[in-house]
């Protein structure tokens, strides 16, 4: 039975005409007549006045990405996030997405004051030795104030955008219904499932609104770096960190994006993208914990020393982890694809759910290496993964492959480390860099260091359980007898039921034999006596005896 269709109250209504609106400004009108509510009005698409006099036509994808930044901040994270799906989107508009800036004007100074001052319960000036009006960056969700603590300590202060939970969870319920929508009426959004996509869309910038928790990821990411020559992860000030405010450490560098910058300093910029690289397989498969959001705007680079840099990270607020299942599943796609076992590829799509259960291997296996062979005959270091993971997701849409949404942070991550190794280096060989360590990573896994490491992890309760060995085993051992004996006493019992069954049944028939020949003696006699009835008294006389006979057997038995 479908869905019925969700109603809209009157402020989402409004909503959604606004939404049109922006929509028909952009000349979008194809797809405001696409939504189901508006399709009977498909018509007025010809007959709008600004249709006949339009003169330049932008390109869709162009269109969609300022139609986004006109209806504010959380469309645009929206679009962000969607331009990394590219399962979802066409080339064109994915790109276009890809330009989506996170930039809002600044909300009053005034504000921040009293959010911080309510949250922390404590003057502004008490606080901070110095804070500073103008704001260092202004995004959606936050905006950021530089500041100095009273021991010295440069800081920077980050103040969650008053109201903005309302905003939010606004566009959400909207989002919501549209979803519905597609999902019921659009034929691919079954398979799209768009529903799970504003679900993970939902979970990711409701996260961003929670600070502690933000701060909370900078502190694991932290420690997972320290020592480490990769990444630097600032210090959080936990004493004055609340849901809405966050202090850290105050950090250096050149912009990742400042490529000029970076020449100038004299940086190694091979090795610097091919560290790029080296975090992100760290992050997913050593700590299965990674800075899900490392667009250049959150990246920098400390270049002290240009032959060994490392690279700065900031803006904690996505993280993304993975389950064993789908680290393992994941792991072996790469391996797979670096080895061009195209059969493993499509036999890991079809174990991990990815495509039905029914897809012939083989099929999917032609269809796959069709797809890769020609990509593979270019030199590695030109071999975009995110263009190969691009025509497998088309590939695959023919064998109605599912979206999985809990692989788009990790889908995000490697298309931004890639974006930014090329833009570092463009002679970046991605394969040659990861390969080595996703070949560690399963050894580990699956081979003799995966043994021995599984021996070491247990070998401390199993020392703690040795003294008590004997005892468990003769307890096994008494609980198997009796296990045994219970096993051979029932089976007994259920061989007495089946004979006595039987018997009773036997006696049954008996019984009911002979009660059906003494009823039909009794009518035979009775119609005999009957005035002109024709009859034989002998034949009664011999079903009354056969049917007391059977009878008395019967009745005996019991």
């Amino acid at each position: 039975m479908s869905r019925a269709v969700p109603l809209l109250t009157p402020a989402q209504l409004w909503r959604l005409v606004t939404i049109n609106r922006v929509l028909i400004r952009h000349g979008l009108d194809e797809v405001v007549f696409a939504i189901h509510l508006f399709r009977p009005l498909r018509f007025l698409m010809y007959l709008a006045p600004w249709n006949w006099f339009r003169r330049h036509r932008a390109g869709r994808g162009e269109r969609i990405r300022k139609t986004l930044e006109d209806l504010g901040p959380i469309f645009i994270k929206f679009g962000q996030m969607l331009s990394t799906r590219r399962d979802l989107l066409p080339d064109d508009i994915a790109a276009e997405l890809s330009k989506l800036q996170d930039r809002v004007p600044p909300f009053a100074v005034s504000e921040a004051r009293a959010i911080i001052e309510r949250s922390l319960e404590r003057p502004i000036e008490t606080l901070f030795a110095r804070f500073d009006d103008t704001p260092i960056a202004s995004a959606s969700i936050a905006q950021v104030h530089g500041a100095r603590l009273h021991d010295g300590r440069e800081v920077v202060v980050k103040v969650v955008r008053p109201l903005i939970q309302k905003v939010i969870r606004r566009d959400l319920e909207l989002m919501y219904i549209l979803a519905e929508l597609a999902e019921r009426y659009w034929p691919e959004g079954r398979r799209l499932r768009p529903v799970e996509v504003v679900q993970e869309y939902e979970k990711t910038i409701i996260d961003e609104l929670d600070l502690v928790r933000e701060a909370a990821n900078a502190t694991q990411l932290r420690r997972n770096f320290a020592g480490s020559r990769l990444l630097y992860i600032p210090e959080v000030y936990w004493d004055y960190t609340r849901r809405d405010v966050m202090v850290m450490e105050r950090i250096s560098g050149i912009p990742v994006a400042d490529i000029d910058s970076l020449r100038a300093r004299g940086v190694n910029m091979q090795l610097l993208s091919e560290r790029g690289v080296e975090i992100f397989f760290t992050q997913v498969f050593r700590h299965n914990f990674f800075h899900a959001d490392m667009h250049p705007g959150n990246i920098f680079v400390n270049a002290e020393h240009p032959e060994d840099p490392s690279y700065l990270a900031v803006d904690f607020g996505i993280v993304g982890t993975l389950s064993p299942m789908d680290q393992r599943y994941l792991a072996e796609n790469f391996y797979a694809f670096f080895n061009r076992d195209y059969r493993r590829v499509a036999e890991l799509h079809v174990e991990s759910g990815w495509v039905p259960a029914d897809t012939r291997v083989d099929e999917f296996e032609s269809a796959i290496r069709s797809v890769c062979e020609p990509i593979f005959q270019k030199p590695l270091k030109d071999i975009s993964f995110g263009h190969v993971l691009l025509r497998l997701f088309q590939t695959a849409r023919r064998f109605h492959m599912q979206v999985q949404p809990q692989l788009v942070l990790l889908q995000k991550t490697l298309l931004n480390i890639e974006g930014l190794g090329r833009q570092l280096y463009p002679d970046l060989d991605l394969w040659k860099t990861a390969k080595p360590f996703i070949e560690r990573w399963m050894d580990e896994q699956v081979g003799l260091r995966a043994m021995i490491r599984g021996a070491r992890k247990h070998l401390p309760r199993i020392l703690e359980k040795l003294p008590e060995m004997p005892e468990l085993l003769h307890a096994a051992l008494a609980s198997q007898g009796q296990v045994a004996d219970h096993h051979a006493e029932q089976a007994a019992r259920d061989e007495t039921l089946r004979q006595e069954i039987r018997a009773a049944n036997r006696r049954t028939t008996l019984v009911l034999t002979g009660g059906v020949l003494f009823i039909s003696a009794t009518l035979l006699t009775a119609l005999v006596a009957l005035p002109g009835a024709l009859g034989v008294p002998w034949a009664a006389w011999v079903l009354f005896v056969a049917g007391a006979g059977l009878l008395s057997v019967g009745l005996l038995r019991s």
